[in-house]
């Protein structure tokens, strides 16, 4: 019996120690495996005093639309390309005789892609979940929040509301990025809700680009003053256009010397914003609820610098103007303004890309981006009052801790026309007069 059941056992050790060896001989042979290159995990986000509870599953839905943003960005997007390049644009030639003339011509092309249109609405999707998602975050826990934000703010003179103040059509008529109520709507007395959900879902939108704290534009902002303009030293700065303040605090904290006050229309935006700064530690921050284009409480020659981060494009034609106007005046002579937006759109710049990016205006309530991109800033500013050889030009791209991000950090080339964390920034120094 036992020696009948060797030779099997012999065999069976000689199978396993070849399938073994033929293992490791795979396993030598393969590339190494590919690091992960996603967007990070929602638990590294930033909890701030006023952040809202996250649960299991609404952290989970924010990754999967992250996911989801990186995916249409990464994968699906180069298809819209290849797409274009071997089917939208040569029927479109063939059948008119001559080149697109404009990148509307190549938008109304590309809407009868399929392969387009899967994209769009698939980008379109995920920006109204997101705001679902955040809003039901928000809501459920209201009273919460609206308590927390009025315990932080209650009696600070660093919050001053104009309960008066006329909303310009172009904010109170648009739910900006299919957000509810944009940015000033108030459910109830003393409302945050709204700025909270902006705040919890940047994350999905941007995919951990912009950081933990969503603040990596405006620390690229101060870094890049830092490093072009050496010996500046602003004492009174003005960011128009604040929003919650996320932009706003890295350059209160680069400058910690700064009176800092950060406007906007919005009062739930201010509320937030005060009870977050306070709640991270920034105290030389004041928040102001004004209309930008009409900043007349303030004096001439009052601010040092100037400053708006993705704003403008949520202005409208007429009022862009003005904004420019109000910050020639305000500024003091050797003061500097700086815009930072996505890049305009010239002659350097593709047809098809010049379509997609105009995708926000279409599809993504931002009815202002594409008159905005297509003007002469340069000539704006000129207009404004300031000099032709006084304007600054330069580029920012989001700072984020890598030992936080490390995905984000390595998401340099991506490009999604439109929400990639890397911006122009477009300025002017104030000429003694």
């Amino acid at each position: 019996m036992t020696a009948s059941v060797k030779p099997a056992q012999n065999k069976a050790k000689a199978k396993k120690a070849e399938a073994k060896k033929t293992r490791a001989a795979k396993a030598k042979a393969a590339p190494p495996p590919q690091a992960y290159d996603g967007p990070p995990d929602y638990r590294v986000v930033g909890r701030h005093g006023m952040f809202p509870d996250i649960t299991h599953d609404e952290a989970a839905r924010f990754n999967f639309l992250a996911q989801m943003n990186r995916c249409l960005a990464a994968k699906v997007m180069p298809g819209v390309k290849a797409a274009f390049d071997a089917q939208v644009e040569p029927a479109f030639k063939k059948k008119h005789g001559r080149d697109f003339k404009d990148r509307h011509e190549v938008r109304q092309a590309l809407m009868q892609d399929p392969t387009w249109r899967w994209w769009s609405a698939l980008r379109r999707a995920t920006m109204e979940q997101r705001q679902q998602a955040g809003r039901w975050i928000t809501i459920r826990q209201a009273d919460a929040l609206n308590a927390k934000a009025a315990n932080l703010t209650r009696d600070d003179a660093r919050l001053t509301l104009d309960p008066k103040l006329a909303l310009p059509r172009y904010v109170a008529a648009v739910d900006h990025h299919c957000m509810p109520g944009s940015y000033h709507t108030e459910l109830v007395a003393g409302d945050v809700t709204g700025a909270a959900n902006y705040d919890i879902g940047l994350f999905a939108t941007t995919g951990g680009m912009l950081g933990a704290y969503n603040d990596g534009g405006g620390v690229a902002v101060a870094r890049w003053v830092k490093q072009h303009l050496k010996g500046f030293k602003p004492k009174r700065i003005l960011d128009i256009g604040c929003g919650l303040g996320h932009n706003v605090l890295p350059i209160a904290q680069a400058f910690p010397d700064a009176e800092v006050v950060a406007v906007d229309v919005g009062a739930p935006m201010l509320r937030y914003g005060l009870a977050r700064a306070k709640s991270l530690g920034v105290d030389n921050v004041r928040f102001v609820q004004a209309d930008v284009s009409d900043l007349s409480p303030f004096e001439d020659g009052s601010f040092d610098w100037i400053q708006s981060t993705m704003f403008l494009h949520e202005t409208s034609y007429k009022s862009m103007q003005a904004i420019f106007r109000e910050t020639q005046r305000l500024l003091r002579p050797g003061g500097i303004v700086l815009h930072v937006e996505q890049p305009q759109y010239d002659e350097s710049m593709p047809l098809f890309e010049q379509a997609m990016r105009d995708w926000d205006a279409f599809y993504n309530n931002e009815p202002f981006w594409t008159k905005m991109h297509e003007v002469d800033l340069d000539d704006w500013m000129v207009k404004a009052g300031f000099k032709q050889q006084s304007l600054i030009h330069g580029g920012v791209a989001a700072v984020v801790d890598p030992n936080v991000f490390p995905e984000a950090a390595k998401d340099s080339t991506q490009e999604d026309y439109g929400r990639k964390a890397a911006w122009h920034v477009i300025g002017a120094a104030k000429e003694a007069a």
